[in-house]
């Protein structure tokens, strides 16, 4: 069984389009994991556009479920996450500017930089994913670093899939993750997942536990309506 984890951004930048409090993040993550969710994630960015610190904080009180944030490891955003103490923290190399993330941690080059975050984290007793991308190569630096799990960056895959050649990329994938179980690591999924393609994506790609999903089933809920949506992520992930 790989864990859904609803990542909630969407619903804050909605909210956030007309300064109120409608839709409500923390409700909306309440009714998300009664449905069946085991994991809600957020990635709160510098400008706050769309989850904010607040949400952060008042989501760790409210959820009984997995918590995971996401984010670049700046000095306030590694203090937050140590004030919080998530189930999980997604380390992403994004540039604050960026709209979303769109590529994964050089293991090799940063290294050094990555293992005194993840030590931090992990002294915390919080487990730590590194985004990566679909690089067997780059796993051994990884693992070197501490952390517990890798997050594959599956754009490359999703816009494959829509083009009928993802049977060109996946074996990267999945030679990845074989490569990551070889060293102990979990392995995560995420970006451009949805329910046309993740179903495939778990299908080729071995020893995926969890996958994190947020703009395509926000997208999803436009046209069947939230718990439909997430009834039909789960009846995928859960098989």
């Amino acid at each position: 069984m790989t864990i859904l984890s609803v990542n909630i951004n969407k619903l804050a930048t909605l909210r956030n389009a007309r300064g109120l409090n409608n839709p409500n993040v923390q409700e909306w993550a309440l009714r998300i994991q009664n449905w069946g969710v085991k994991s809600i994630t957020v990635h709160p960015r510098p400008d706050e556009r769309h989850i904010r610190k607040q949400d952060v904080y008042l989501l760790k009180e409210a959820l009984d479920v997995e918590f995971n944030i996401e984010g670049y490891p700046s000095d306030d955003f590694c203090k937050m996450v140590l004030d919080v103490r998530p189930d999980q923290v997604t380390l992403v190399p994004d540039d604050p500017e960026q709209i979303t993330s769109n590529h994964g941690w050089n293991t090799m080059k940063y290294q050094s930089e990555l293992t005194k975050v993840v030590a931090k984290f992990n002294d915390a007793g919080i487990r730590t994913s590194l985004f990566l991308d679909p690089n067997p190569d780059l796993v051994s630096s990884a693992a070197s670093t501490g952390a517990s799990r890798i997050e594959l960056y599956t754009e490359s895959y999703a816009q494959a899939f829509e083009r009928d050649t993802a049977h060109k990329v996946i074996r990267g994938y999945a030679e990845t993750a074989r490569r990551a179980a070889e060293l102990n690591m979990g392995v995560n999924a995420g970006h451009d997942l949805d329910l046309n393609n993740l179903q495939n994506f778990l299908n080729q790609v071995p020893n995926v536990q969890e996958v994190s999903i947020g703009h395509a089933l926000i997208s999803d809920a436009l046209e069947l309506g939230m718990e439909e949506t997430v009834k039909r992520y789960l009846m995928i992930t859960e098989g």
